[in-house]
């Protein structure tokens, strides 16, 4: 059953991705009344995008944990392994889609660093 979930997880993280982008996003974008927020629509679509697909990484990071912990416990720092990835991968998004104009890099970086350190050895 965990299998089943993890997979269910993984496929639907790319059909919402995939699926999202091609028929939502694309269609929103086209639209002539974006708020135009530093000097032009840029930000706005690269923002919704960012936003939009990291919820398929998120849900990626959860198959993740529900696969290392079928069968046997997860140890706290394999967790916190996993979701300091999903926090750096995250600040990936908005540094690509927004170049870098969207702060919230910094603070999955952040998050990332102190989830992947912050665990006493």
């Amino acid at each position: 059953m965990l299998t089943i979930a993890v997979l269910l997880l993984f496929f639907t993280g790319i059909a919402h991705s995939y699926l999202g982008e091609r028929y939502i996003l694309m269609r929103l974008f086209k639209r002539d009344n974006l708020p135009q927020l530093f000097g032009g629509t840029r930000f706005t679509t690269g923002t919704l995008r960012f936003v939009w697909h990291l919820l398929t990484l998120v849900w990626w990071g959860i198959a993740a944990i529900v696969l290392l912990a079928s069968g046997k416990p997860v140890e706290t720092r394999t967790v916190l392994q996993v979701f300091s990835i999903v926090a750096m991968v995250s600040g990936l998004f908005p540094l690509y889609f927004t170049r870098g104009r969207h702060l919230s890099w910094i603070v999955f970086f952040a998050v990332g660093a102190l989830l992947w350190f912050g665990y006493p050895r």
